[in-house]
């Protein structure tokens, strides 16, 4: 990838956060009530509720307002919390941290795991093993998120067991068998639910390399079976999967709010449920922003590793 092609894709990113960040901001003004409301409550009076909202600025156009947030969020200023009355970033990073936590254990696992059941299946396509790998990663498109934490949790954290705790979070700073465990349950369930897609993509990926002439040149040149697959057939067929691999990362951060509820897992998920009953409107707005930048930075790294696997995405930069 060229530089030049690298600017114009960190512009595009930059209008796209944009956009993001202006639809964010126009939907939370269309939900009933304001901030001002919300710290006064319902029975404070018309005088007390327009002397706050000209405090706050909410008398000003929404483009203004817009404005005045977006900018104090760039200088890292995004409000105060309604109801911890904590400034918003000091409560949305470490929820945030807490999931890319989550999501970057998970990720590991899983892209390591899928990649050799991958493989396996292809390898050996149409035998028992490919119908053993198939059914076992299955599971994890037809079940959802809940029935697997669930099942997870009767079976693993039963008090009598002792093997790991059924909710909470022990940072690492406590010891690192205690975040250990306390993290394993909800990244196997989000490993469960995310190998069957990129075991599958893998798989039928290989399938296709594998039957490419320059696979079958490197066999006929006498190059042992484990060099043909990892050094020539698994880089070409990881090419289609790394972009999945981006779009899961997206899934990890705001897609496991089911998982972080069944197991208290106090991430960014969790954290914009809660804001969203309690109408914390500087949160979710935060929350929400925040999980955009990390799926956009998702997708540009995935496309700075496909030109790097890829010398063709290179040539056309």
């Amino acid at each position: 990838m060229s530089l030049a092609h690298l600017l114009r894709r960190l512009v595009a990113l930059a209008v796209i956060l944009l956009c993001v960040s202006a639809l964010v901001f126009a939907i939370t003004q269309i939900l009933p009530g304001n901030a001002a409301v919300m710290i006064l409550v319902q029975n404070a009076t018309a005088d007390e509720l327009r002397a706050l909202e000209v405090q706050l600025g909410l008398d000003r156009p929404a483009w203004v307002q817009y404005g005045r947030w977006i900018g104090g969020v760039l200088a890292g200023d995004a409000g105060i919390s309604m109801t911890s009355s904590r400034p918003v970033l000091d409560v949305v990073l470490p929820a945030l941290g807490r999931s890319l936590i989550l999501a970057g254990i998970t990720l590991a696992v899983m892209a390591t795991g899928a990649v050799l059941l991958g493989v396996a299946a292809a390898v050996r396509r149409g035998r028992l093993a490919d119908f053993v790998i198939s059914a076992l990663v299955y599971p994890g498109v037809c079940v959802p998120e809940f029935v697997v934490g669930t099942l997870l949790v009767v079976l693993l954290a039963r008090p009598e067991l002792g093997w790991f705790p059924a909710g909470g979070y022990a940072p690492l700073s406590q010891g690192l068998l205690g975040f250990a465990r306390s993290i394993a349950l909800p990244a196997l369930t989000l490993t469960i639910i995310l190998t069957s897609r990129i075991s599958r993509q893998v798989r039928s990926e290989m399938i296709d390399v594998l039957k490419s002439d320059y696979v079958r040149t490197a066999t006929l040149k006498g190059l042992p079976r484990r060099a043909v697959l990892f050094r020539h057939a698994l880089p070409n067929a990881m090419l289609p999967t790394l972009t999945i691999l981006a779009l899961d990362i997206g899934y990890l951060i705001g897609g496991t709010v089911v998982v972080e509820e069944v197991f208290a897992y106090p991430g960014l998920g969790r954290l914009l449920i809660f804001s969203m009953q309690s109408r914390d409107l500087p949160v979710i707005q935060a929350g929400v922003l925040a999980m955009a930048v990390v799926y956009v930075t998702a997708n540009l790294v995935a496309d700075l590793l496909h030109s790097a696997v890829d010398p063709r995405v290179r040539a056309d930069g």
